[in-house]
């Protein structure tokens, strides 16, 4: 095998190794809010009048507008990738520049939404909430702790995603190398797929 070949050859290796890798992460991340959504799941079944009269305090129309948001971001880092494999490394940062000002948009509606719960003492640990049936506590934290997390993978992606961006610009992600851009739009993926579950749990209780 010569030098070229050998090169070639442990690019491939490398580059199959990352992935299976990041697959691996991914299918972590969906046992942990597997988990989640299983113990919201049991409550919501036995507190399920308590829990339906606690999301009325949750604005659906919020939660609509950042699920499209990111069903957006997930079109524009897709197509960000796509654009980077045809060896369009500016049309590949426009994309990916447009995904992190969607993932901005959902942070600020998700800081507007919190500000209001805050606004109201409807936070763990709060006089009013203390005074709530058991039901409506218990949705209240699952509420914190499930849109806390998933707020957490956003900031996350949205770092990973800053760093691709820098690297298109400098050359290092191209069109021969781009396992880094292809796992962070994995990432942002599963991202998105956490709050279309997130969604219609929390904020379309019938």
């Amino acid at each position: 095998m010569s030098t070229t070949e050998h090169s070639e050859h442990s690019e491939y290796i490398d580059s199959e190794t990352g992935k299976m890798g990041m697959w691996l992460f991914l299918f972590t991340e969906l046992f942990l809010f597997g988990g989640l959504f299983i113990v919201y799941a049991v409550m919501r079944s036995k507190y399920g009048e308590e829990f339906h009269h606690a999301a009325l305090e949750l604005n659906a129309f919020i939660g609509a507008t950042n699920t499209v948001v990111l069903l957006v971001s997930s079109m524009t880092v897709a197509m960000s990738l796509t654009a980077i494999q045809k060896n369009q490394p500016k049309l590949a940062m426009i994309l990916i520049f447009c995904t992190l000002l969607l993932a901005g948009v959902f942070m600020m509606n998700k800081y507007f939404e919190y500000g209001h719960k805050f606004a109201l003492h409807l936070y763990p640990g709060s006089d009013v909430m203390r005074n709530l049936p058991h039901g409506e506590i218990m949705f209240f934290g699952l509420y914190f702790l499930m849109t806390g997390l998933h707020l957490f993978h956003v900031v996350v992606g949205g770092i990973l995603l800053t760093i691709i961006l820098l690297k298109v610009w400098s050359g290092k992600i191209n069109q021969e190398h781009f396992l880094l851009h292809e796992n962070g739009a994995l990432y942002w993926h599963l991202v998105d797929l956490i709050w279309i579950f997130l969604f219609p749990l929390l904020y379309l209780i019938t």
